[in-house]
């Protein structure tokens, strides 16, 4: 099934001005991704579906097109340098400088969750018995509500445990008689999942000491990551830490240091 130009146009234009998302070359991978989907939902042509999705004002069916075009490949341990670089750096620096302990992460653009969930087994696994004493909550964002919905449910397949340490698979993970594993409580009640749109303003209350954007800005163009970049900067604590995914790339004249690849710090008082 076919995309006409002036359906495809137009899809694109409205992705791009709301989600921040550049499909303008990518009629092909957005025809492929969709069409099977259109015929179950029982339509014939995508001029149809389309003007049943413009329509529908809650813009559920519209995050659907995008949880579709976007690639939620996701395992636990992705990206190791970061996992790293938060339990050696990031962690004993904050234990020492935040004498109210309280550390505020966000996991932005989180998928179905496992970044979100490895990073508070990171949390527990450095604090231990001090866990108890800080207030660490997780703040999960992402515009799909299906992957939202599967991330709080917590259930993956095993082949996503494959990197993590197998006394962490027994420590944080029970095993479902399907052979499924499912996260458990303390750590699924250490992340708060929420609905977001990185194209809106960020008015949560309090800035965060790190943010956590990881493999979601491949799909934008030059201004829309440093329009979203500086809306993050303005949402970080001073000291505090952004981590974005080894592919992608940080535009110039930015307010972050770059601390190392995919790491940015954001300057605080009394930096040299």
């Amino acid at each position: 099934m076919q995309l006409n130009n002036e359906d495809f146009q137009r899809l694109a234009k409205i992705i791009k001005t709301k989600y921040g998302l550049n499909l303008l070359d990518k009629k092909i991978l957005v025809e492929s991704r969709l069409t099977n989907y259109v015929l179950d939902c029982g339509f014939d042509d995508f001029t149809e579906y389309l003007e049943t999705v413009y329509a529908d004002r809650s813009g559920i069916e519209m995050t659907n097109i995008i949880s579709r075009l976007t690639t939620n490949y996701t395992y636990f341990m992705r990206e190791s340098e970061h996992f790293r670089h938060f339990t050696e750096k990031f962690l004993p620096e904050a234990e020492r400088r935040m004498t109210d302990r309280e550390l505020r992460i966000w996991s932005a653009g989180c998928s179905y969750g496992n970044e979100p969930y490895n990073f508070a087994m990171c949390l527990d696994n450095y604090f231990g018995v001090r866990h108890s004493l800080w207030d660490s909550k997780i703040l999960a964002t992402d515009i799909s509500f299906n992957a939202l919905r599967m991330a709080k449910r917590g259930v993956f397949a095993e082949a996503a445990l494959k990197e993590l340490p197998l006394d962490w698979r027994m420590k944080y993970f029970n095993k479902n008689p399907n052979g499924t594993f499912q996260v458990t409580d303390e750590i699924r009640n250490n992340v708060v999942f929420k609905y977001h749109n990185l194209m809106e303003e960020i008015s949560f209350k309090k800035k965060f000491d790190l943010i956590v954007c990881r493999n979601v800005m491949i799909y934008f163009d030059e201004q829309t990551k440093r329009d979203l970049i500086n809306r993050f900067y303005e949402a970080t604590e001073e000291g505090g830490y952004l981590y974005i995914g080894h592919a992608e790339s940080a535009p110039k004249g930015i307010g972050y240091k770059m601390i190392q690849p995919a790491v940015f710090r954001k300057p605080a008082k009394g930096d040299e």
